[in-house]
């Protein structure tokens, strides 16, 4: 199985992340190692997938936030064991050994760590989540919840698309501003890493305290998984976040 790690994040003994890729249980195409139950998988493969990639964490399946995404701006927060997830595009929690999942296959994973107060975060930001900066308002949930800072915060933009790739309509020339744009050969593209990355340097964190994935979902074709590549037959992924038990 390959996961995906971030150098920043591993730093912190507090926490475990990792991102699943196509590799793993040595699954065939076109799904790989598919994380997801709505794109038309095995559904035993899946629950197989989930539960031999949350095992590389301690964590068995009912210890994992998963939400129903629907590129909104809503925020879920776990605050039980007991927990329920119904639709929402951003998760966060302080309890220990709880992992908090997002699943994609371009969108970017955006994941926070509040090194004070210990608590975590996981967004789900596509172009929808990225406009309606979903970002921002976890960032604002945080405060309000947790009285978390910005200097305290540490965050990983994951591999997710990159703008080359990423072709977007005319009609994002009014939802952007031009330095998340790309115009080529009569064709836009768009930035959505440093979009999302300019929200959290905005909101005061530091910019030493933010990794950026270089990794293309769409360029790394036999690793990640991507849907403007693959279509409706592309499986998707998992970035997972956990506070570690003692």
């Amino acid at each position: 199985m390959l996961i995906i790690g971030s150098s920043l994040l591993d730093t912190f003994p507090e926490i475990n992340f990792g991102m699943s890729t196509k590799i793993g249980l040595n699954r065939k195409p076109p799904y790989y190692f598919n994380m997801s139950l709505s794109v038309g998988d095995d559904e035993k493969t899946v629950k197989e997938n989930r539960k031999a990639f949350f095992a590389r964490f301690g964590l068995k399946p009912g210890r994992v936030a998963i939400q129903k995404q629907i590129h909104s701006d809503i925020v879920t927060i776990i605050d039980s064991y007991e927990f329920t997830v119904n639709e929402s595009d951003a998760l966060i929690t302080n309890l220990k050994g709880i992992g908090l999942a997002i699943s994609t296959a371009d969108c970017a994973p955006v994941m926070i760590f509040d090194k004070n107060k210990k608590v975590i975060a996981a967004v789900h930001s596509g172009w929808q989540g990225t406009y309606k900066k979903i970002v921002l308002k976890t960032l604002e949930t945080l405060r309000e919840r947790f009285d978390s800072k910005p200097e305290d915060l540490v965050a990983f933009i994951g591999p997710s698309i990159s703008q080359k790739n990423y072709e977007v309509g005319n009609e994002f020339l009014d939802m952007f501003d031009d330095k998340y744009l790309l115009k080529k050969d009569g064709k836009l593209f768009l930035d959505i890493k440093k979009a999302n990355l300019d929200m959290l340097l905005d909101s005061g964190v530091p910019k030493s305290q933010i990794q950026v994935s270089g990794m293309c979902s769409y360029d790394e074709k036999d690793i990640l998984h991507s849907y403007r590549r693959d279509g409706k037959k592309s499986g998707r992924a998992f970035a997972l976040i956990t506070l570690k038990e003692n």
